[in-house]
């Protein structure tokens, strides 16, 4: 099936439209986090831990339109209720700025820049979705922390996924003790409990290592685990397609293992291998969140959706503060985002899926 008609069939179905829409959405928010983020992901402002979503007005007192400001908030402490609360200080509007100077930042790493798409006066905050307990701003950190949390999925499959195909591919070909004792190699693989390795490794992981490693070492950790399943139903496919006739015609006129499985036989096997990875990358976010959740993934100060909604686990924080759960919220729909259209793949290039 050509590519285009796969793709203008996707846009046919409106969840994976939408699906896809979303996503796209969320891709761009990180590539250009550095930009749409009002602060760095190191600034911190602890005199406003917990602080609430900051309200953007376009209305001013006297009813009538203005530019959009907001005010600062003014923190306050209940001894009787041993509790801190924030008002509104009204004295002084913080008008906000649009595509100006703030926090300098290099944009994909290289280039230097200190352009924004919204600050805010000087001496003044702007807190979209409020902050966390070091007083350091939610929606900014989300858009960083979403670097990570919505890149590990596809840097894992491109280490599994290359592995599982060449491993089931020479699997199914060669057949007979070879096969036999690949197979038992990735059953036993398949045989360990993922999520339960995942935690003993992370654990055992250097305490001085930087999040860039301890973020590498977590994709390596995914992929060496999440390759055997794969392999196996590549194998199968592999021992159907081996017996066509231009594979044997292949190998009547002398040409190499090697090339028969990377020429004629791997290449069958793209229209599953494009469904498994579109159904894979929402179990490596679940797996990476799930990590950070238990505080052994990605580590403070960095940031990932997972680690940031840990902070979410107390009760209080739930009823209080619901913006700590907005990280939780989007791994929910980028994961449903991801399934979506990997059903709509499956049932593009497999129709017979779908009438089952």
């Amino acid at each position: 099936m050509k590519k285009d008609s796969v793709i203008s069939q996707i846009f046919r179905d409106k969840y994976s439209t939408a699906a896809l829409i979303v996503l796209i959405i969320l891709y761009v928010a990180i590539f250009f986090a550095d930009f749409l983020a009002p602060y760095s992901k190191e600034f911190s402002d602890r005199h406003r831990a917990y602080a609430p979503p900051s309200p953007v007005f376009t209305i001013d007192e006297n009813g009538k339109f203005s530019r959009p400001y907001t005010y600062n908030y003014i923190r306050s402490f209940n001894p009787e209720e041993f509790k801190i609360s924030y008002k509104l200080d009204r004295s002084r509007k913080y008008y906000l700025k649009f595509f100006s100077k703030g926090e300098e930042y290099k944009f994909l790493g290289l280039v230097p820049m200190n352009i924004h798409l919204v600050t805010v006066e000087p001496e003044g905050r702007l807190f979209l979705l409020g902050t966390d307990i070091n007083g350091r701003d939610v929606y900014s950190r989300i858009l960083f922390g979403g670097r990570i949390s919505l890149t590990i999925g596809f840097l894992a499959l491109f280490i599994s996924f290359p592995l599982g195909m060449l491993y089931g591919g020479i699997s199914g070909y060669l057949g007979g003790i070879v096969d036999n004792i690949m197979m038992r190699i990735s059953e036993a693989i398949m045989s360990i409990p993922s999520f339960y390795l995942l935690i003993i490794l992370a654990a055992i992981l250097p305490a001085n290592m930087t999040s860039i490693q301890r973020f590498a070492l977590i994709v390596v950790i995914l992929a060496l685990i999440g390759w055997a399943g794969f392999s196996r139903v590549v194998r199968g496919m592999v021992l159907s397609i081996k017996k066509q006739e231009y594979v044997q015609a292949a190998e009547s006129i002398g040409a190499s293992k090697r090339r028969i499985i990377i020429k004629h036989l791997l290449p069958q096997t793209l229209s599953y291998v494009i469904v498994a990875m579109t159904l894979s990358v929402p179990s490596y976010i679940l797996a990476e969140s799930g990590l950070s959740f238990l505080g052994l993934g990605i580590q403070q100060p960095d940031a990932s959706w997972g680690n940031m909604l840990k902070e979410a686990q107390e009760y209080v924080n739930i009823i209080y503060r619901p913006w700590l759960l907005t990280p939780g919220f989007l791994i929910f729909i980028a994961v449903l985002s991801f399934n979506l259209i990997g059903d709509t793949i499956r049932d593009i290039l497999d129709p017979k899926s779908k009438m089952r």
